[in-house]
C-alpha cells in the first residue's frame, strides 16, 4: 500500500514542490484547496499544473475545523504537512486580524483534527515554522534553542503555531514536528515577495517594459536556499523515528542588495540604474539579519542544501525571462 500524505498549502510554492517530491516516492498526494481556487485552475492552481492529474484535491477552508476534520477523517493521511497560511510578511502589518486568525486557528484546528483520527492510525504531522520567529535575533546563527523574539503578526502567528505543535507533541504523546525554514525561493516564489519582485522586474526591465524597481530595505539580510531543497528536508524530518524540530538553512547569508545587484549583473545591468528606495515599503519592525545553523539537521536527518545563492538567483531571472513577452 502506498503511503498517504494531506498537504496544506498545496497551491503555493512549497506544496506544490514537495506534492512532486512526494509523488516520485510512490506517495498517493492529497491537497486542500479553497473552493475558489477549483473554480479558477488558471490563476490559482498554476504551480502544480504538472500533477493535476496525479494529485486528489479537497475543497476545505483553514477557518473551519469540520472541513478539516473530515477531510483527515475520509482520507485518512499517514503524513500531513500544515503549510498552508497567509505568508506574505509585509501583508501581516497591514491585516493582523486574517493574519493571526488564519495562521493561529488554522494551525489549532487542523492540530486538533490530527489529534481525534491520530487516536485509531499513526499519524505524522509536519508544521512550518519560520526563521521570521527569529526576528530581533538573540545570537548568531540561530539554531533551534535560540529564543525567539518575533517582529510582525506573521512571526507572531508562527511562534504560536510552534508551541501549539509543541504541547500537542508532550501532551498528547503525538508525532508533530516543527520545521524551523529559513527564507527560501524559487521561480514558483509569489510576486509580492521581494527575490521575486526582482527577477521579474530585471526580465521586465531587460526586454524594456519598466524601467525601475521599488524597494524597502536593501541592506537586510537573510539566509536564501532552494524551495525545491527544503521541501526534501521536510520530508526527511516526518522519516524519522521519534518526532522533534528542525531549523533549515544554508548557513550563508545575503543583503537584499546583493540579490538584486546578482540578478541584474546577469543580464548585463547595473542595479544601482534601476532600483528606487520606497519608504512606505519599510516595515515598522525590521528584521535586519537571519542566519540559520542547520547542524542539527545535517547530524540527524543527513540534510545539507545544494542549489546555491547564485545558482538560486539566475535560475529565477531565467524563469522570468522566458515568462515576460
Amino acid at each position: 500500500m502506498p503511503k498517504v500524505a494531506l498537504i496544506t498549502g498545496i497551491t503555493g510554492q512549497d506544496g506544490s514542490y514537495l506534492a512532486e517530491l512526494l509523488l516520485s516516492k510512490g506517495y498517493k498526494v492529497h491537497g486542500i484547496v479553497r473552493r475558489v481556487a477549483l473554480e479558477d485552475e488558471t490563476n490559482r492552481l498554476w504551480r502544480i499544473r504538472k500533477v493535476l492529474n496525479e494529485v486528489y484535491l479537497h475543497a476545505g477552508s483553514l477557518e473551519s475545523y469540520v472541513s478539516l476534520f473530515n477531510i483527515i477523517r475520509k482520507i485518512e493521511p499517514d503524513e500531513i504537512y500544515h503549510l498552508g497560511a497567509q505568508s506574505y510578511v509585509a501583508h501581516s502589518f497591514e491585516d493582523e486580524f486574517s493574519t493571526l486568525n488564519i495562521n493561529i486557528n488554522g494551525t489549532h484546528y487542523i492540530l486538533s483534527a490530527f489529534k481525534e483520527i491520530a487516536e485509531k492510525k499513526k499519524i505524522k504531522f509536519y508544521f512550518a515554522g519560520s526563521s521570521e520567529m527569529f526576528g530581533k535575533v538573540k545570537e548568531s546563527p540561530q539554531k533551534e534553542t535560540t529564543p525567539f523574539h518575533p517582529r510582525s503578526a506573521y512571526a507572531v502567528s508562527k511562534v504560536t503555531g510552534y508551541h501549539l505543535v509543541k504541547n500537542y507533541r508532550e501532551a498528547y504523546n503525538l508525532h508533530a514536528c516543527n520545521g524551523i525554514l529559513f527564507n527560501h525561493e524559487s521561480p514558483r516564489r509569489g510576486y509580492e515577495f521581494v527575490t521575486r519582485k526582482i527577477s521579474y522586474g530585471v526580465a521586465r526591465i531587460k526586454k524594456g517594459l519598466q524601467k525601475k524597481i521599488k524597494l524597502g530595505n536593501i541592506k537586510s539580510k537573510r539566509d536564501w536556499g532552494h524551495a525545491k531543497d527544503y521541501v526534501k528536508a521536510m520530508w526527511l524530518i516526518l522519516q524519522q523515528d521519534k518526532p522533534d524540530d528542525y531549523v533549515i538553512g544554508t548557513g550563508k547569508q545575503h543583503s537584499v542588495e546583493e540579490f538584486a545587484e546578482k540578478a541584474f549583473s546577469h543580464v548585463g545591468l547595473n542595479y544601482k540604474d534601476h532600483i528606487d528606495i520606497d519608504k512606505n515599503l519599510l516595515r515598522p519592525t525590521e528584521v535586519d539579519t537571519l542566519l540559520a545553523d542547520y547542524s542539527k539537521a545535517k547530524r540527524d536527518l543527513n540534510w545539507e542544501p545544494k542549489v546555491s545563492f547564485d545558482e538560486l538567483v539566475v535560475n529565477m531571472v531565467e524563469s522570468d525571462l522566458k515568462i515576460v513577452k
